[in-house]
């Protein structure tokens, strides 16, 4: 007996397959048949674009921004070339403008291995609220916008492994914007200072990440004071921070979430104290100094409104 043929499959879920495609085989797609190609080319389907795979030229961006991408687009990801290779930016002031024009709804701009340094920031879309930067080259004065130009809206930032990311480009940009989420990783120029500098700019955060940052106690000291909004607070590889800089954020009364890597500056009595004093602080994460299990349950029994975890 032959078997029953199955029935195809709904648009619908054909578009949710699609849009979790790479950018290859979403165009491959669209050469099946027909009706591949009419789903191929639906708005859900372009939603969010990931073009970080692959090491396109200016011209082919040019091509996805004018035939291409549609005015639904939310997220796009891109990868440029380093400066070091000599090859042509990616982008260009013209280019961004048109990505402006085009899709007038794009919020999150993930932007990797791309050479800023003659693109101005004031170019970064309207739209853009959340703003990405990983292993991009940018100048001094890159953040500073005249007062006669209205800035980017980002309220979400991500610098990762930019070593030129400093104090002054932080000063910067969290004096024009109204950040919520602010995400340093690998900028090694991030000083004491320069958080002292940007804190009084930072009282909405809400989520802050700072990896592979030279920080100390006073750093935490200006965090404790002024960023009383932070519901979720990351601190890892500050070899510096001692119980002084712990304490001091015992003030953040709307924290839920803490990571945090221990050294041996700070002991486990002051993480003890911060749990008392935190109401709403509901996971706690720590790693390097490596504590035996048996203490940890202990500390969990005691706390049981908490998540523990530990990691070596």
């Amino acid at each position: 007996m032959a078997e029953a043929a199955r029935p195809p499959l709904p648009d619908s879920v054909l578009l949710q397959v699609l849009a979790l495609l790479p950018l290859r085989d979403r165009l491959r797609a669209a050469r099946v048949c027909r009706r591949w190609q009419q789903l191929a080319q639906d708005r859900a389907v372009w939603t969010h674009v990931d073009l970080s795979p692959h090491r396109i030229t200016r011209r082919t961006l040019w091509h996805l921004v004018r035939h291409r991408l549609p005015d639904s687009l939310c997220s796009l990801r891109m990868r440029g070339t380093p400066r070091s290779l000599g090859k042509q930016r990616l982008l260009s002031p013209a280019l961004l403008a048109a990505l402006r024009k085009h899709c007038p709804q794009l919020h999150r701009l993930c932007l990797t291995e791309t050479d800023l340094r003659h693109v101005p920031y004031e170019s970064i879309p309207s739209s853009v609220t959340t703003l990405e930067l990983n292993l991009c080259d940018i100048p001094d004065a890159w953040f500073c916008v005249s007062p006669l130009v209205p800035p980017p809206q980002v309220q979400h930032l991500a610098i990762h492994s930019i070593p030129t990311f400093s104090d002054h480009h932080l000063l910067d940009i969290s004096s024009q914007n109204h950040l919520k989420t602010l995400s340093l990783c690998g900028t090694y120029r991030i000083t004491d200072m320069g958080i002292q500098a940007a804190a009084p700019h930072l009282e909405e955060l809400e989520r802050l990440i700072l990896r592979h940052c030279i920080i100390g106690d006073a750093a935490m000291v200006f965090i404790g004071r002024h960023m009383k909004q932070l519901r979720y607070l990351e601190i890892s590889n500050a070899y510096f921070l001692t119980n002084r800089g712990l304490v001091s954020i015992a003030t953040l009364e709307h924290l839920e979430t803490l990571c945090l890597d221990l050294y041996d500056l700070v002991s486990l009595g002051t993480v003890i104290a911060l749990l008392q004093v935190l109401p709403r602080l509901n996971h706690l994460k720590l790693g390097g100094t490596c504590f035996e299990d048996e203490v940890l349950h202990k500390i969990q029994e005691n706390f049981p409104h908490c998540a523990i975890s530990h990691t070596p």
